[in-house]
């Protein structure tokens, strides 16, 4: 009995670029920077609403401002998680936003609203959206965006 050989999943060399067929260390960086966002934001609602200790106000009827209550702030540790989140959060965003990907994208004659669907379908993807941060398994196909969503090459 003989082992197969592995299935070959690179793409032809006549085959066409497909801006969506993301590299899976950039799949993998969108995943933290989405993970790192739910974190925050679910970290933001615990907290005081201020972060320095401040004196409660009354509702502003008259420009319908609610008002809001007294707070002492944050402890420092709330302070340091929030601090570490944030820029871990950054740290993230900046590994997708300059991810070598999209230079290749615009050197494959992705430009212009093309670029955009692209970054816009990565954050689209299938257990990438910030409300539902789970991993996709890789026995699951990566599904493809919307139609609208799905970028177009651009004439040079």
């Amino acid at each position: 009995m003989t082992t197969p050989a592995p299935k070959d999943t690179t793409a032809p060399a006549d085959a066409p670029f497909d801006p969506l067929d993301f590299p899976q260390d950039l799949l993998d960086a969108q995943l933290r920077e989405a993970t790192l966002y739910a974190e925050l934001h679910a970290l933001q609602a615990k907290l005081p609403w201020s972060r320095e200790p401040h004196e409660k106000w009354p509702d502003d009827k008259e420009h319908k401002r609610p008002g809001r209550p007294a707070t002492e702030g944050w402890s420092e540790e709330e302070a340091a998680a929030y601090d570490k989140l944030w820029d871990d959060l950054r740290a993230a965003t900046a590994a997708v936003q300059g991810h070598a990907w999209w230079q290749r994208c615009e050197t494959e004659g992705i430009k212009g609203g093309a670029l955009v669907a692209a970054r816009t379908a990565l954050k689209h993807t299938t257990g990438f959206s910030r409300q539902r941060c789970s991993k996709r398994t890789s026995k699951q196909p990566r599904e493809r965006p919307p139609h609208h969503l799905q970028p177009t090459a651009v004439a040079a």
